[in-house]
């Protein structure tokens, strides 16, 4: 009787052992930068988490192929703009399983969240906005990155409203805050070192787009400062794109904060064009560029080469445009190559489909350009670089983020599997609107959300990624 009854308490085990997977990704080449891993291994699914990684085949309600891919972790931008339903399918197609907007930020979080709740196809999180909330306490209204109010500083009064303004961000669980200096340029060191401290305060990060200089790294030395006296987290945006021709000596200031404590990290995309709103301050001395400076800005909704006559008229209308060529070919490689850099795509909002080409391919680029055919950096380090670098610099704010970025048994299942003799970017700054090939499926958080090369239509598995609140 015994040995009846130990025998029957024993089938639910059983049974719940040899059930099937909901998801099984079979026979690809497992590369996890956490561990080292880089075997080929079948990977097991269950409940939207990495429940098996086998050397022995494993049985799945669904079989995803992946021989002669790689199997690892979905990528994780930090620094993407682009947060709409369109833009979601742009980026699974390119890898990204979450997408965050940390440089800016937005205004009003709660709204944004709210707004994607149970409806977004890849996990989202953003930063509470330093620029947009300056701009409501000093006008009552956010016009975005234009106005003369960016350009005034603020009185004790209103700092006092931003401080709480910005807190109000942080508790309602803002990842960060989202800092532009460049267009904000009448934010004072006062201001920007009291931000800080209250970032400090919940633990959260400091994205920065750091002030424009044509000759040293002051701009650089300027937000280490910050970070040194408030002891917040320091992560200053597209280095390349601030940095151009500087970008060796930035990163080497950068270095050396590092050694010497400061928490600083960085971050670039692999391109020598930026993408911005023709509207903001950076373009106030359009009027004395030459003819051919102005002639390699593009309009991004026709991929028209701007001229003098239509550069004003667009200006005055407002939108994104792709800037002129800032920099060499061996300066992205050197910004992409450094241990130093993450990759972020700074991806921007598509205007009638179209935007900068890294909103659609940045990471197909990286592995296809920078690791394939250049050979700038290893296959494993690039994906450190694209996933689990990302996530841990969150995870600080955010504990959750110890689950994503890495092909673990437990970690969220967001894995992209893709073809490294083949993939690539395949947009161009006139044509950008082009997905990238060698991308074969994409999970977020269990949910196939892209299979053989194409989306899955009536899934909204993405979660939000919120700060400790």
């Amino acid at each position: 009787m015994l040995k009846a009854v130990l025998f029957l308490a024993s089938l639910p085990l059983i049974v719940f052992a040899e059930a099937p997977f909901d998801i099984v990704v079979e026979n690809g080449r497992v590369m996890d930068p956490d561990s080292g891993l880089d075997a080929v291994r079948h990977v097991g699914i269950r409940d939207g988490k990495i429940a098996a990684i086998s050397e022995e085949a494993l049985q799945g309600k669904q079989v995803l192929h992946a021989s002669g891919h790689v199997v690892t972790a979905g990528f994780i931008d930090l620094h993407q703009h682009g947060q709409s339903p369109e833009n979601y399918r742009a980026q699974i197609h390119d890898g990204i399983t979450s997408a965050l907007e940390l440089e800016i930020g937005v205004e009003d979080i709660s709204a944004w969240y709210g707004e994607r709740e149970g409806k977004s196809l890849v996990n989202h999180g953003a930063s509470i906005s330093h620029p947009y909330s300056r701009n409501v306490v000093m006008t009552g209204e956010n016009p975005g990155l234009e106005g003369d109010a960016l350009t005034q500083p603020l009185s004790s009064g209103q700092l006092q409203k931003l401080k709480q303004r910005i807190s109000r961000g942080l508790d309602r669980g803002a990842v960060a805050v989202g800092f532009g200096l460049a267009y904000s340029p009448g934010a004072t060191s006062e201001e920007i070192l009291a931000i800080f401290r209250l970032a400090a305060e919940f633990n959260a990060n400091c994205h920065v787009h750091i002030r424009t200089t044509t000759g040293d790294a002051s701009n650089v030395e300027e937000v280490l400062d910050y970070s040194r006296q408030s002891g917040a987290g320091l992560h200053i945006v597209h280095i390349n794109s601030s940095g151009k021709d500087l970008i060796p000596q930035y990163l080497e200031v950068i270095r050396e904060a590092r050694e010497s404590g400061v928490d600083v990290t960085t971050e670039c995309y692999p391109y020598n064009r930026g993408s911005t709103f023709i509207e903001s301050h950076l373009f106030d001395d359009w009027e004395t560029y030459s003819d051919e400076k102005l002639g390699q800005h593009i309009w991004i909704e026709t991929g028209e080469h701007l001229s003098r006559q239509t550069f004003g008229r667009y200006r005055e209308q407002g939108g994104i445009l792709i800037t002129q060529p800032a920099y060499s070919e061996e300066m992205v490689r050197a910004a992409v190559a450094s241990p130093l850099t993450m990759i972020a795509s700074d991806g921007m909002w598509l205007k009638k489909g179209r935007a900068h080409p890294r909103s659609f391919g940045t990471y197909s680029r990286i592995l296809g350009r920078y690791v394939r055919e250049q050979k700038v950096l290893s296959l494993m380090d690039a994906l450190a670089k694209m996933s689990l670098r990302p996530a841990q610099r969150l995870e600080r704010r955010v504990p959750s983020m110890s689950n994503k970025g890495r092909v673990r048994e437990g970690a969220d299942a967001d894995i992209v599997v893709f073809d490294p003799d083949r993939v690539i970017d395949k947009g161009t700054f006139e044509d950008p609107a082009q997905n990238p090939v060698g991308i074969r499926h994409v999970l977020v958080n269990g949910v196939t959300v892209l299979n053989e090369g194409k989306l899955v239509e009536g899934v909204t598995p993405g979660r939000a990624i919120r700060g400790n609140r």
